[in-house]
C-alpha cells in the first residue's frame, strides 16, 4: 500500500485517458492525473508526488507540494467551516479536514492555526488537529543539552512561550530569554539550554555559554557602524533598553562588548561605546 500523506518515488507504468499510473516496488499503483503529467516522461521513469486522497476518497497523487505532510506541525489558513468541521488551506486542490473534536477553539475562516497532520484510522482519512500537545512526547528525548535545534512556536503562556523541538518533544523559552518578536507558527533556531527531571526543555535562542558572545559582538559592530562609530549604551543602561535596542540581554551585551573591548575595536567611555579607528 502506497502510504498518504507521504512524498514517494514512484516508476511510471503505463498511460490512461485521466493520466499516467504509477507503481510502487511493492506494485501498487497510483494515478497521477493529467494536470499534474509532466510534458515530457517514458514509461519506467521515476517521478516523486505527494499521495493523499481525491474528492471521491480515492488514492490519488500530485506533484504540488503540501505546506505540512502526515506527522507534521505546521501553520495553516482555514478557508471554510460547515456542519462537519473546519477546512485549511494546506496548498492541495482538496483542503485538510480538522474535525470540530479537534479544535482547541472553534475555528474561523481566514484565521491561522497550528496544526498537526494525522492519519484518522477510523476513516483511513489525513485529517488535522490543533491539540498539538497532544502529538509531542517528552517521554523519550533525542536532544542533549547545548544542542541546536528546529523550533516552531506553538503557543504563548504566562511563563514564555512553548514550542515543539524537531517536530517531536515540547519546549519552553521563557520571557526573559525572548528578545526578538515571536508569533505563533513561526520557525526559529534555538538551543537546548536544559533538560529538566521531569524531561521538561528549557529552550533559548541564543547559543550558550562563550560561544554566544562572538554574533552578539558582531553585532554590536554593525550597530556602531551603522550609528556612525558611536552608541549612547553601557553597561549601565537599563536592561529593557539592550533588550529594545539589541534584542539581547544585559548579560549577552556586557559578554559581548567585553569581547570587542578586549580585541581593541571598541572604546567604553563614559557616555558610551566608540568604535576605534
Amino acid at each position: 500500500m502506497i502510504q498518504l500523506g507521504e512524498y514517494h518515488n514512484l516508476i511510471i507504468i503505463r498511460e490512461s485517458d485521466h493520466g499516467i499510473y504509477l507503481e510502487n516496488e511493492e506494485g501498487d499503483e497510483v494515478l497521477l492525473p493529467n494536470k499534474y503529467v509532466p510534458e515530457i516522461w517514458m514509461v519506467y521513469d521515476k517521478i516523486e508526488v505527494f499521495v493523499y486522497l481525491d474528492h471521491e476518497e480515492r488514492p490519488v497523487a500530485t506533484t504540488l507540494k503540501p505546506k505540512i505532510k502526515l506527522d507534521q506541525f505546521g501553520k495553516l489558513t482555514c478557508v471554510e467551516v460547515n456542519k462537519f468541521g473546519a477546512f485549511l488551506d494546506w496548498g492541495l486542490e482538496k483542503h485538510l479536514f480538522v474535525p470540530f473534536k479537534e479544535q482547541v477553539i472553534p475555528m474561523q475562516p481566514g484565521n491561522d492555526y497550528l496544526v498537526f497532520c494525522y492519519l484518522d484510522l477510523e476513516t483511513g482519512r489525513l485529517a488535522a488537529s490543533s491539540k498539538v500537545h497532544a502529538f509531542l512526547d517528552n517521554d523519550e528525548l533525542t536532544v542533549k543539552p547545548n544542542e541546536e535545534v528546529d523550533l516552531l512556536v506553538s503557543n504563548e503562556t504566562d511563563l514564555g512561550y512553548n514550542v515543539i523541538v524537531n517536530q517531536l518533544h515540547l519546549g519552553l523559552i521563557y520571557h526573559d530569554e525572548v528578545f526578538k518578536p515571536l508569533k505563533i507558527g513561526d520557525s526559529v533556531r534555538g538551543f537546548i539550554k536544559r533538560i529538566r527531571k521531569d524531561n521538561k526543555l528549557d529552550i533559548m535562542l541564543q547559543r550558550p555559554g562563550y560561544r554566544g558572545i562572538e554574533p552578539n559582538a558582531q553585532k554590536i559592530l554593525d550597530k556602531l557602524k551603522s550609528a556612525g562609530g558611536f552608541m549612547d549604551i553601557s553597561d549601565k543602561s537599563d536592561p529593557e533598553d539592550i533588550k529594545n535596542r539589541l534584542q539581547m540581554s544585559k548579560k549577552s551585551f556586557k559578554k559581548a562588548v567585553g569581547n570587542l573591548y578586549k580585541q581593541r575595536l571598541v572604546e567604553i567611555k563614559e557616555d558610551g561605546i566608540h568604535l576605534k579607528d
